[in-house]
């Protein structure tokens, strides 16, 4: 990525790569590792690869559609994302599945990661996985774009195409769940 792409928000190199279509590598460059992240701890790391080339091979044909006024372009990418997903979600509930079953993550991270969250997590993992898998995918999508993305609000309506409202709602029952099935007050 050039310096100049550096300084040239997500909108504008969208609007120039309709004419320049070189321009839209740069945009890969921003986010294709968060965009395969989050496929990988959905579905599996060999699906985040096709999810990963299809969200932008997406995002590349849709490009003179998008709202050049939003310098962001990170919702509209997860949007495509989670859309994407949606159609891997049998295989995304067997993950969750068999990780509830069996406490194997499928998803190699590294060893310093691992061993603190194992540490502290301490076989909340088959529990947590269990609750994901129960939940509507809509609430599975809201909560991980939230939890795991670190996405605002307004970024998860704006990714999904639902309303704040529809968000808070959602987060709300997802968490919920969760509490229920983990027995924590705190999440």
């Amino acid at each position: 990525m050039s310096a100049e792409t550096v300084e040239i928000d997500d909108g504008e190199l969208i609007r120039r790569s309709t004419h320049d279509p070189e321009q839209f590598a740069a945009l890969f460059d921003r986010y294709a590792k968060q965009i395969h992240l989050y496929a990988a701890r959905r579905l599996g790391t060999q699906a985040a690869d096709d999810i990963v080339a299809e969200t932008f091979l997406a995002a590349f044909r849709r490009r003179g559609a998008y709202d050049t006024s939003f310098a962001l372009a990170r919702p509209w990418l997860y949007g495509i994302a989670t859309t994407l997903i949606a159609r891997h979600r049998r295989q995304e509930e067997r993950l969750l599945r068999a990780l509830s079953r069996t406490g194997v993550d499928p998803l190699p991270e590294a060893l310093a990661d691992t061993v603190t969250r194992r540490v502290t997590a301490q076989g909340r993992e088959r529990e947590l996985a269990g609750a994901l898998a129960s939940l509507p995918r809509g609430h599975r999508d809201v909560l991980l774009l939230v939890a795991w993305e670190d996405m605002s609000y307004e970024e998860v309506a704006r990714a999904l195409d639902i309303s704040v409202g529809t968000v808070r709602s959602r987060l709300h029952r997802a968490r919920k769940t969760a509490r229920n099935v983990l027995g924590d007050e705190e999440l």
